[in-house]
């Protein structure tokens, strides 16, 4: 029979082995309570500076609010919640980690951070923390699925309340911000072999071909300058099936397999930029069709429409120029270069105090009738056919003062959208100060992507679309984590 003292001394052991059990699994705090509140954190994680250097990184985030997934399920194994593994993957790009076996061993090595981020834990009773590191974690081709299936709105939460964050520290400081914001896309290239110049690849930019690397991938072109290619320019030559020259060759623009990134960022005098909204789609897909999707998550995220917007050309558009012009506000604009099309330039058009297009005699050419484009434009819009008003609406018996080589015809005639964007892409004044000033904000999207590239956007190795698009928002999360960080320890721009 076994004595009482080592009965009881094997309870008491029970005992605090369930304790261990009860904290180690269920009371562990998620990553926002442990900022708020460090002093519950045990020994071991309190004193690793690294442990300490990412609880100050993402710990301001709502990780307690975060829509996680279904964590009853009967696999045999504990199921990984979105808010340890989202955690690991900024912790994957701010330590430059080039795949998830590289984080995974990361993570081995500092144990600590695996109880921080909120793995569920394999207790081991020989260990040293009392679990074992590495058969706490799932194995590479696990987290690498879980990267591909988890919900992009998941981490699209995150990144809204990191601009909350932000807006909430600037406005501690007395910084108000978001009037002006600006938009622009960036290029992200397919790990595929028809992207590689060195690689034999018959009809490489073959559209009808989807590369066997990535099924999700669209072939695009990026064009060198948004101009239209004049008739002095040479057809770029077809691609060659021996000694393929690279996409960047070709004289009409850069041509790649894979997918665009839009970004639309706010610039911060004194502190730097931040990311407001991104929107990711393939290559395939314009410029303008990023802008509607990007200006609805402004809007929710900012709680106002920004009054001053600047783009490239490629966004030279009259629903841009139009979405910024309020009546009640005529300094509000979208500083836009104007790309010239059909051999139109800026200002070629002048209109009268009523809105109507003046024709090449000075006259105001009268809307003759109204239809619905549902094909020149993104979006389904009014247009107007304003004809000579010589002729309309009736005959006046004079001829053209100009003597047009359209009158014989039946005098000039006009195509243009109804909607005042129309009209303003052509008067805006790109000469003023106030355009001038506008337009310098857009060299704060260009920081946005350089940092983004720097964090590997540009080329990241994964061969699927929803990885890739959830890699994008992470590293934008991260790069809102950074200036966040940058705010809070009281720290501007020094540059």
């Amino acid at each position: 029979m076994i004595g009482k003292p080592i009965v009881a001394q094997i309870e008491s052991f029970r005992a605090r082995w369930e304790r261990f059990l009860g904290h180690a699994q269920q009371e562990r705090p998620d990553l926002h309570t442990a900022w708020r509140h460090p002093e519950c954190l045990p020994a071991f994680v309190q004193k690793s500076p690294m442990a300490q250097r990412y609880l100050d990184l993402l710990g301001p985030l709502a990780w307690e609010r975060l829509p996680e997934r279904n964590l009853i399920r009967n696999w045999g194994q504990p199921t990984v919640p979105y808010a340890a593994f989202i955690p690991a993957l900024l912790l994957k790009l701010n330590e430059s980690k080039a795949s998830i076996a590289e984080l995974r061993l990361l993570l081995v090595e500092h144990p600590e951070l695996i109880w921080l981020l909120g793995f569920p834990l394999a207790i081991s009773n020989p260990a040293e923390r009392g679990f074992d590191a590495s058969a706490s974690l799932p194995t590479p081709r696990h987290l690498t699925h879980l990267l591909r299936t988890l919900p992009n709105a998941v981490l699209q939460f995150l990144l809204a309340d990191s601009v909350r964050l932000i807006l909430a520290e600037l406005a501690a400081h007395g910084v108000k911000t978001g009037e002006c914001i600006s938009l622009d896309t960036k290029h992200i290239l397919a790990w595929v072999k028809e992207n590689n110049p060195k690689a034999y690849v018959e009809n490489r930019f073959d559209k009808t071909r989807q590369p066997a690397g990535d099924a999700d991938c669209k072939l695009g072109c990026k064009r060198r300058h948004n101009r239209r290619k004049t008739e002095s320019e040479a057809e770029p030559p077809a691609t060659p099936t021996k000694n393929p020259f690279p996409a960047k060759d070709r004289s009409a623009g850069e041509f790649y397999w894979g997918y665009g990134s839009g970004v639309v960022v706010v610039k911060v005098a004194g502190w730097g930029e931040f990311v407001l909204a991104e929107l990711t789609q393939t290559f395939d897909k314009g410029d303008t069709t990023y802008f509607f999707p990007l200006m609805t998550q402004v809007e929710q995220r900012l709680g106002f429409r920004p009054r001053w917007g600047t783009f490239d050309a490629a966004f030279d558009a009259w629903y841009v120029y139009a979405h910024f012009h309020r009546k009640e506000d005529p300094t509000a604009f979208a500083a836009v270069p104007f790309a010239e099309k059909r051999n139109y330039k800026a200002n070629s058009r002048q209109f009268s105090p009523e809105g109507l297009p003046i024709c090449a005699a000075d006259l105001p050419m009268p809307l003759k009738t109204t239809f619905t484009d549902r094909t020149r434009s993104i979006i389904e819009h009014e247009r107007g056919k304003y004809v000579c008003p010589l002729l309309f609406p009736q005959p006046t018996g004079r001829v053209c003062p100009k003597d047009h080589k359209n009158w014989p015809k039946g005098g000039c005639t006009a195509d243009l959208p109804t909607s005042i964007g129309a009209r303003l892409r052509y008067t805006l004044d790109r000469e003023s100060e106030a355009y001038k000033a506008i337009y310098k904000q857009r060299t704060a999207v260009e920081r946005i992507n350089s940092q983004a590239k720097a964090l590997g956007i540009e080329r990241p190795y994964l061969r699927n679309g929803a990885a890739i698009a959830n890699q994008n928002t992470l590293i934008y999360i991260l790069i809102n984590l950074r200036m966040l960080q940058r705010i809070r320890q009281h720290q501007p721009e020094t540059d």
